[in-house]
């Protein structure tokens, strides 16, 4: 199989991990807003997050990486964030500002693509910084929605959630703040190219 063959297939064993975690995204909505069944959305919550860790694993270790992945595996995982933020906030798990926070940031720095895009340049460099601010935020959120149940654990888990939730949204906004640094030097330095240039 050729390497162009292999990037165009659709039906692989990741694709079909980010396609189920789709489909979870609205059953874990109904599962904390509906019935507030939060004993089977916190299982959903981390069953999701597993998977996400799973199929970047399983398309290195099958040679499974596909053109529909590069593109799936990314939107499934700002959509599945975007919507437990939302979720979260509508049943007062976190604060809205919290929530319009982490949305914001990640919707001003989606913009700042195209400053990279009209000059030829690729993404910036990961801030490592930034990759962990976001482990602290997905690691908050379950401990969180395990402080809503009825049970000794919430004791603990509700204060260690609300430390981990500050800690990780002020270090998210921390980086977020150096990208857009960065995205604004290089649209001050480097011009804009034609679309010849670009190719």
């Amino acid at each position: 199989m050729t390497e162009a063959t292999s990037q165009d297939r659709i039906v692989t064993v990741p694709n079909a991990l980010s396609l189920l975690r789709l489909l979870g995204i609205p059953v874990f909505v109904y599962l904390l807003l509906g019935p507030r069944a939060d004993g089977w959305a916190l299982a959903l919550l981390m069953i999701i997050g597993a998977t996400d860790w799973l199929d970047g694993k399983l398309a290195r270790l099958l040679d499974q990486s596909s053109r529909l992945g590069a593109l799936l595996d990314p939107l499934v995982d700002r959509l599945f964030v975007v919507t437990v933020l939302v979720a979260f906030a509508v049943r007062g798990i976190i604060p809205w500002w919290v929530a319009a926070l982490l949305i914001g940031r990640d919707a001003i720095l989606g913009l700042t693509m195209f400053v990279y895009k009209s000059r030829g340049l690729p993404p910036p460099d990961v801030i490592y910084l930034g990759k962990a601010a976001t482990f602290v935020i997905m690691s908050a959120l379950p401990i969180l929605l395990a402080a809503q149940g009825d049970w000794v654990v919430s004791v603990v888990a509700d204060p260690v959630g609300h430390a981990l939730l500050v800690w990780g949204t002020g270090l998210y906004v921390w980086t977020g703040a150096l990208y857009l640094i960065k995205a604004i030097r290089v649209a001050r330095r480097i011009p804009v190219v034609g679309r010849a240039d670009r190719k």
